[in-house]
């Protein structure tokens, strides 16, 4: 399970050590598959990938035609629904209840209930054995704070994993986070790295082609 949003708040250094640690058949779930040459995208575009679950895959081209020729499974829930279901996982609930797809093609081989007259899809929560997280600043304990946008599921998904692995900008000695700033607790956190940096180049720092 991976953070991010288009690569954005994807930790590079942690994907960059599993290209060259040559893991494979890897089951990834996290929001998108990045782009093919950013983020969790990297991983796809070598054929690491095994299974996708994710809300889109619209921006990586290559994760479109390995869904298409039948060499890796994607499963698709709508973006509200995906972080729902991981945010359960992480909270240690079996699952949540949503509207969204009643009356459906993805209402097939799932669960309902009703409650107050009203249908629900049962859906279950989702959790991973590894979960990796990209933070701005952590301390020893594991305590994380993250810069902006790149917050988005990395919070979610940091409660999620069995094991969580943050990779983060600067670690900073105990006491200097202040407490109020603190968005994921050293409780979820199991390892923290120091980042090397971005490896790739964003889609908006590309020149155009007259220059």
């Amino acid at each position: 399970m991976y953070g991010g949003f288009g690569g954005i708040g994807t930790p590079p250094t942690l994907i960059e050590g599993i290209l060259q640690k040559g893991i494979k058949d890897l089951t990834i779930v996290g929001n998108d598959t990045g782009f093919p040459h950013i983020g969790i995208g990297r991983l796809v575009t070598a054929g690491r990938v095994k299974k996708v679950i994710a809300s889109h895959i619209g921006s990586n081209p290559n994760a479109g035609q390995r869904m298409e020729d039948g060499t890796m499974e994607v499963v698709f829930y709508p973006q509200g629904t995906l972080a729902e279901k991981i945010r359960a996982g992480g909270v240690g609930l079996g699952g949540i209840l949503v509207d969204v797809g009643v009356g459906t093609i993805l209402e097939q081989g799932k669960s309902t209930v009703s409650i107050d007259e009203k249908k629900y899809l049962v859906e279950p929560a989702l959790t991973a054995d590894v979960a990796i997280v990209h933070a701005k600043k952590a301390d020893p304990f594991g305590n994380l704070v993250y810069d902006k946008s790149g917050r988005n599921l990395n919070p979610l998904v940091a409660m999620a994993g069995k094991f969580t692995i943050a990779e983060v900008d600067e670690i900073v000695a105990l006491g200097e986070l202040d407490p109020e700033n603190i968005v994921t607790p050293g409780i979820f956190v199991d390892m923290v790295i120091l980042s090397r940096g971005v490896t790739w180049e964003w889609v908006w720092e590309k020149k155009p082609a007259s220059e």
